[in-house]
């Protein structure tokens, strides 16, 4: 089949109910809820790109909606910055670390359900792979955004110590997430020609115990987990740094997609 044969929406579509069916780790904002305080201490010390790709489109008069904020570690830099920012976060536990500033709202709702007003620029990191139905999603940051849309996700696959578990265990990392470059396709498909910048990070997860480990791999394993099994490859792979025990993610690829809203 030839690239412009293929049904991006479709495919796309096709890759977020497949993986659901594996395990509903990342679309379940309970587990975000869990895993709140390892994922603030994992990126509170990463030097983040992203940043420098919003860089050029930033003024003190700027304001920005961060769709899926998390720990604020987008938000809270930029709000150092701009005019005005809306974080938007769904889950309890990770908006319980966005610091407050004076010129940020913090929103309690997925960006399906958010009522916000427009903004100069909305911006999505590592959000859209449980969305399975893309293009409202899309559409709706392009009428919240007056200047630009931004949207950043992995081209590689997902560095977890769930995923080299599986591959231990089961000889395969099981159902994937969707890609950075079926996100290309699919903008293209919906008429949407995208600015493209790659950018590559170091992803180290820390963790306070095993425990800690166990239960975040575990939630997005799925089916097929061996605790005693899980428990002996989780001890080769994590080493200790100070009081944490560190999982080595390697050097992650994303891309970021930014565009002008057509309706602008």
């Amino acid at each position: 089949m030839q690239m412009d044969e293929i049904d991006w929406i479709a495919r796309w579509k096709q890759i977020v109910e497949k993986r659901e069916s594996l395990t509903s780790g990342h679309a379940d904002p309970g587990y975000w809820d869990r895993r709140a305080s390892s994922y603030a201490r994992s990126t509170q010390l990463r030097v983040d790109e992203f940043l420098a790709v919003l860089e050029p489109y930033f003024s003190p008069r700027t304001t920005l909606i961060d769709i899926g904020a998390g720990t604020g570690r987008h938000a809270t830099p930029l709000a150092e910055r701009l005019e005005w920012v809306t974080a938007i976060e769904p889950s309890d536990g990770m908006r319980s670390h966005i610091p407050p500033r004076e010129n940020m709202t913090v929103i309690a709702s997925t960006w399906e359900d958010a009522d916000v007003a427009p903004a100069d620029l909305v911006i999505c990191s590592h959000v859209m792979y449980g969305v399975a139905d893309p293009v409202p999603f899309l559409e709706k940051m392009e009428k919240a955004a007056r200047e630009r849309v931004f949207v950043m996700m992995r081209e590689t696959d997902l560095p977890h110590p769930a995923a080299e578990i599986r591959r231990r265990l089961l000889g395969g990392l099981g159902a994937r997430l969707p890609r950075f470059s079926e996100l290309f396709m699919l903008l293209l498909q919906v008429g949407v020609a995208p600015d493209v910048d790659f950018i590559r990070y170091p992803i180290m997860t820390r963790y306070t115990s095993m425990e800690e480990a166990l239960a975040d791999s575990r939630a997005l394993f799925g089916q097929g987990w061996d605790e005693e099994g899980a428990r002996a490859i989780m001890e080769e792979l994590l080493k200790r740094d100070g009081t944490d025990l560190v999982f080595d993610g390697g050097v992650a690829l994303s891309g970021v997609a930014h565009w002008k809203p057509r309706t602008s």
